[in-house]
């Protein structure tokens, strides 16, 4: 669709937001609600300092995020749905929101898990390290950062939207020029964007030097191809050794490790030996402790380079696998009977 691309770049988007088309945005999406424009803005610099502002408010009156947000979109919703029909709808939507959805929800989840961690970190350690202060406060901050409009992160459904409706046109210009917020009766808090987003093929949180998402105050998250990690823990990866990967308890950090480290590399400096050897490729085995084998098929690209070198591939299979054709078959989604190549590539 010809505003996919639009919507793309704005789920994406780092830097200051344009705070002056941002409240003219949210001033628009109250009159078209009905309501009185907010008498104040309170701008932020993450989800995770919205949370204390919220909670800081006074005299700003009920929240208005079903007037606001909530009632258009599902009345929009619906009308288009009547006028497009079952098959219409869900040809639009896979045109359009569906090829967002799961990576702006899965950041949107991602950003409340991480500021409800470190706002109930701050409440244990307040309350002397007290457990069930942190689960009470966790939950709390939890339910505000559910109350949010999502901004540039619900680009995903108002994508299926644009061109379609003006009732929604406020909520998509904040959404283009500013991250989460807050309506209340007579103040908004509204979010800075991030600063830095760094994701892999599969639109997940990765970056292994430095946080993948980051807040212009500081908030930020660390991951590896969409696993959390701590921040020190990145910072250590420079440094593996294949003795530092085994003595690691966590297994989760442990597969981390093997991966940035080199499967290969790993196997070479540990004096691994090969499992099995066919005309496939050479099946190698790691065990590790308190987890399962890690398996993989070397195979060489029978297909020469430009230099004449033929290119070497790690292929990760099922712990369970026997051969290196087992291992190949298995890529391909074939059991090892059936793997007969006609000719290799």
């Amino acid at each position: 669709m010809q505003y996919m691309d639009k919507w793309r770049a704005v789920a994406a988007a780092t830097g200051p937001a344009d705070r002056e088309a941002a409240e003219d945005g949210v001033r628009l999406a109250y009159r078209t609600a009905g309501l009185a424009e907010p008498e104040r803005f309170v701008w932020v610099g993450s989800p995770r300092a919205a949370v204390t502002a919220v909670r800081s408010l006074t005299d700003a009156g009920r929240s208005v995020r079903d007037e606001v947000r909530t009632v258009p979109w599902a009345e929009e919703r619906r009308r288009v749905h009547d006028a497009l029909g079952p098959a219409g709808w869900t040809e639009l939507w896979g045109r359009s929101g569906a090829l967002l959805w799961d990576t702006t929800r899965a950041l949107a989840e991602r950003i409340r898990t991480g500021a409800a961690d470190a706002l109930a970190e701050e409440a244990a350690v307040l309350a002397g390290v007290d457990p069930e202060a942190a689960d009470a406060e966790r939950k709390a901050v939890r339910l505000v950062l559910l109350d949010a409009v999502l901004g540039q992160h619900d680009a995903a459904w108002l994508a299926a939207f644009d061109g379609r409706s003006d009732r929604l046109a406020g909520l998509a210009r904040v959404a283009e020029h500013a991250g989460w917020w807050w309506p209340f009766e007579k103040a908004v808090v509204i979010c800075e964007r991030p600063v830095e987003l760094h994701r892999d093929e599969a639109g997940r949180l990765d970056r292994g030097d430095g946080p993948a998402l980051a807040f212009p105050d500081g908030f930020a998250l660390h991951a590896w191809r969409g696993m959390p990690v701590p921040a020190e823990f990145l910072a250590g990866l420079a440094s593996l050794t294949p003795e530092r990967i085994r003595g690691e308890e966590n297994a989760e950090l442990r597969r981390v490790m093997l991966e940035f480290y080199g499967y290969d590399r790993y196997l070479a400096e540990s004096d691994a030996r090969p499992v099995h050897r066919d005309e496939t490729g050479v099946l190698w085995r790691i065990a590790l402790a308190d987890d399962e084998d890690v398996t993989m098929v070397e195979v060489v690209n029978s297909t020469p380079e430009p230099d004449g070198t033929h290119k070497t591939y790690w292929l990760r299979v099922p712990p369970a696998t026997r051969t290196a054709k087992e291992g190949v078959a298995w890529t391909f989604g074939l059991d090892a009977e059936a793997y007969v190549p006609v000719r290799q590539t």
